[in-house]
């Protein structure tokens, strides 16, 4: 499994940015999927997961309602529509992906995804 993600860049805060992550897997709903981001001498930190269908959605409280997180299965994609961007926002994002697991309380968790894109970097200027 590789992902790659990309879509990362400088922009003004109150703008917007999306990012979006390929996948080189057989069948992408096989898989849950997320984004996680980690801002510089900080942990890694949950940003959003979807689940394989693309119909359960879970956001952190500081992407809530700001973030926007989707899939395209038959394109093997999935996507972080981000508006309303903040300087804490910035971070290099990651897209990770889970193959085997039951959708639950454990989808915020970065342990819980085997597979790991390298990154894009996103930087809010205020």
């Amino acid at each position: 499994v590789q992902l790659q993600a990309s879509g990362g860049g400088l922009v003004q805060a109150g703008g917007s940015l999306r990012l979006s992550c390929a996948a080189s897997v057989r069948i992408l709903s096989s898989y849950n999927m997320a984004w996680f981001r980690q801002a510089p001498g900080k942990e890694r930190e949950f940003a959003a997961a979807i689940s394989r269908s693309g119909t359960i959605t879970n956001y952190a409280d500081s992407t809530k309602g700001r973030f926007t997180i989707s899939r395209d299965n038959a394109k093997k994609m999935m996507y972080l529509q981000m508006d309303s961007l903040k300087p804490e926002d910035t971070a290099v994002y990651y897209c990770a992906a889970n193959l085997l697991g039951v959708w639950g309380t454990e989808v915020s968790y970065s342990y819980w995804y085997a597979y790991w894109g390298q990154g894009t970097l996103v930087t809010v200027s205020s």
